[in-house]
Order: structure tokens, then sequence, then C-alpha cells
């Protein structure tokens, strides 16, 4: 594919989004929330259990995980920080059908330049980016929403090529 002359094709990566689930709220979600503080320069916000689960002992509505969306130049920073951290390299599953990826992080001090506290303790976070083109507010606007055409989304392959040529990650 060459490259695309018409501006409304190129692609961007939209958002950036990282989660980190604990399955406790309390002390060790504070601790969670302050690392991706830390990580982010982000304030988290705080996610709650959908269901009781007595196995885990988990319930209904109680805070268990913590969210920070970044976008623009903060979540390319940020992305290229977390790609570091999987030395560069993404399972071609971890990719679906619009061209988007996830991959996990196990351990937060893996990230350059982060220094271990004990007082904090080890967390390991999922990092899920969006990739879009211009003209997808369409299907956000209050006013006369609409889809985005099949034609204008992003396709898997398109998304992989992207993310080589741009991020250089090797896809395995």
């Amino acid at each position: 594919m060459e490259e695309h002359q018409n501006p409304m094709k190129r692609l961007k990566i939209a958002k950036v989004v990282v989660n980190m689930a604990v399955g406790a709220s309390g002390e060790k979600l504070a601790k969670a929330a302050q690392v991706l503080e830390q990580l982010t320069g982000q304030k988290p916000s705080f996610r709650r259990a959908k269901k009781t689960i007595k196995e885990f002992g988990i319930k209904k509505g109680e805070s268990i995980a913590c969210v920070v969306t970044l976008t623009k130049n903060r979540a390319v920073e940020f992305l290229k920080r977390a790609l570091a951290a999987v030395d560069f390299k993404i399972k071609k599953s971890s990719f679906d059908e619009f061209g988007n990826f996830s991959f996990g992080v196990k351990e937060h001090i893996s990230l350059p330049g982060v220094k271990y506290d004990p007082a904090l303790g080890i967390f390991g976070f999922d990092v899920c980016v969006t990739i879009e083109r211009p003209g997808y507010r369409v299907m956000r606007r209050r006013r006369k929403r609409s889809s985005v055409g099949k034609g204008h989304r992003v396709t898997r392959e398109e998304g992989m090529k992207f993310v080589e040529e741009v991020l250089g990650v090797k896809i395995t």
C-alpha cells in the first residue's frame, strides 16, 4: 500500500488506556493508584465490580481497579516507554479487527526510568491502544451522530503496518 495522498486516510493514535486491576479495594488499590499516577502523570479514576464473587472476596459496587486514559502527546510518550518494557514486541493475536491492540506489562518497574519503592510494591498493568483516522468524530458527536463507513474503518493489517512503521514494533 503506497503513501496516502488523502489526509483523511492517515492513521493516528487516538488514545492509550492504562488499566491496573487489583481485585481488592482499600490500601492495595490506593497504592496501585499512586503507582499509576507516577507512571502516567495523570490522576486515575476507579472502576467498580459489576457483581459479587465470594471466592475472591469481591462485593458488587466495590472499587477494584484504576484506569487512566491518555491522549495526544502524553499517549505517545507513555506508549513508547511501555513498549520498551516488552522489548518492542507484540503478538499478532493482540490486534483486533479494527487495528486496535492491547498488551500487558507484568511489573511496572520494568518501564525505563522507574525505580522500585518497597512502600508501594510491584503492580502489573494492561495497555490498550486505539488507532483511528480523522473523521471518527462522527460516531461520538452529540448532533447528527452516524457510523463510520466500512471503507474508512481501520483494518487489522493497516493497524499492524502503522505500528511497525511509526513505533518500530516487531509483530510476532
